[in-house]
């Protein structure tokens, strides 16, 4: 699944008195924007450099100065965007207090750190805080910038997304549609944020089984992105891999498998081989292998993509139930029930914990471990599974297709 955008700062700077301040000031914004031009390039080491020299000019303001929310929220976008969340939260944290603190609690730039925030916490799986912090996010921007503007449809654009992962697909429709509209009508058709909203759409329409109506808006967000951000583009490399979902689920392997392996060189080159997003698209590559019988090119693929999202998110994180599920589906067809089995529980004990017992991704592993038990003899234990899973599909209305 395609991750929320996180906010671009806000950067509001007051006007100082004497000379002092004024070289202070100058030198702060250099950094800023030294720091802003190497994230765009992707030379994060750069980036994470002009930020900490920004950062300590920043702290001689004053604890309640926007500019050190600034310096702030920046190192947090850095590492966020690195898949360091343990040290982005508390930079977060901080530039969403300086920000209260200095323009009051319903100023958009507050709204904005609250997106961040959202962001991180749907990135880490946490979706039970992230969702009232889109909410009040919501709230400030319809208040301070009106219903149709481009900052609001972000932000009900991520509420989309989190619902889409909570798997409440009713809920996520409505808000994609309104932020594709407002996007469409503020920003022009060929806009990169069009292209994101035309992508999660299409991951909308796939979740829900409507796989004829999910490919163009695939195609049609590919498009943009090619034309407006070129060969390397991250969000490239997630649309490519979304449509290579798509393919793979239709049996289309010669199609998907070149879409995947786009879209990991492309992660791998931009992000490094550590990455989150690069376990997405090695899980998806791996999943594709899976279905041809390709097992002794699965299996090390999942393995590594179960490592990355280990280390990135710790032990208890939907990606890592993912992860978990599929390697154990890959060892059950070779016919390795041991080895599979615990890898199973493990994935249902974390979809409980942090999706929740009415989550479909939970259906799908309760459904594959019911299989394995079958398949042993075991079935008293099986039909207990399936009757859950069946429960979860009923209360949906619609099977999820293989992820």
């Amino acid at each position: 699944m395609r991750r929320p955008a996180f906010a671009i700062a806000l950067v509001v700077v007051p006007l100082l008195a004497g000379s002092c301040n004024w070289i202070r000031e100058g030198r702060w914004q250099v950094y800023q924007d030294d720091g802003t031009r190497s994230l765009e390039k992707r030379q994060y080491a750069d980036a994470e450099k002009q930020w900490k020299k920004a950062l300590d000019i920043a702290e001689g303001f004053g604890a309640q100065d926007p500019r050190l929310g600034t310096s702030l929220n920046s190192l947090g976008r850095l590492y966020a965007r690195q898949g360091r969340y343990a040290e982005a939260e508390p930079l977060y944290a901080k530039a969403l207090a300086v920000w209260e603190s200095a323009w009051g609690p319903d100023h958009p730039a507050v709204a904005k750190a609250l997106d961040n925030m959202a962001a991180l916490h749907y990135a880490q799986g946490r979706y039970a805080e992230a969702e009232p912090l889109y909410k009040r996010s919501l709230e400030i921007k319809t208040r301070a910038l009106g219903p149709a503007h481009p900052d609001l449809a972000t932000t009900a654009h991520n509420l989309g997304t989190l619902y889409r992962a909570q798997g409440r697909f009713a809920d996520a429709e409505p808000l994609y549609q309104q932020a594709l509209a407002a996007r469409e009508k503020a920003l022009g058709p060929t806009h990169p944020d069009v292209a994101t909203s035309l992508n999660d759409l299409g991951n909308l329409y796939r979740a829900e089984g409507r796989l004829a109506e999910a490919e163009p808006f695939h195609r049609k967000a590919i498009s943009i992105w090619e034309k407006s951000g070129g060969e390397k583009n991250p969000d490239l490399a997630a649309g490519l891999e979304n449509l290579a979902d798509l393919e793979r689920v239709q049996g289309r392997a010669a199609e998907a498998e070149p879409l995947y392996q786009r879209s990991l060189s492309i992660r791998r080159e931009g992000l490094g081989p550590d990455h989150p997003d690069v376990a997405r698209a090695l899980n998806g590559l791996a999943l594709l292998y899976k279905s041809q019988g390709r097992y002794a090119e699965a299996e090390p693929l999942e393995r590594r993509a179960l490592e990355i999202w280990e280390n990135a998110f710790g032990a208890e994180h939907p990606d890592v139930a993912t992860a978990l599920n599929n390697l154990a589906l890959m060892l059950f067809a070779q016919g390795r029930p041991r080895e599979a089995e615990p890898l199973y529980r493990r994935s249902i004990a974390i979809q409980e914990k942090v999706l929740g017992a009415q989550h479909p991704d939970l259906a799908r592993s309760l459904d594959n471990y019911a299989a394995l038990l079958r398949k042993q003899g075991r079935d008293r234990e099986a039909r207990a599974f399936e009757t859950r899973a069946r429960d979860i599909r009923t209360r949906h209305a619609w099977d999820q297709p293989s992820r």
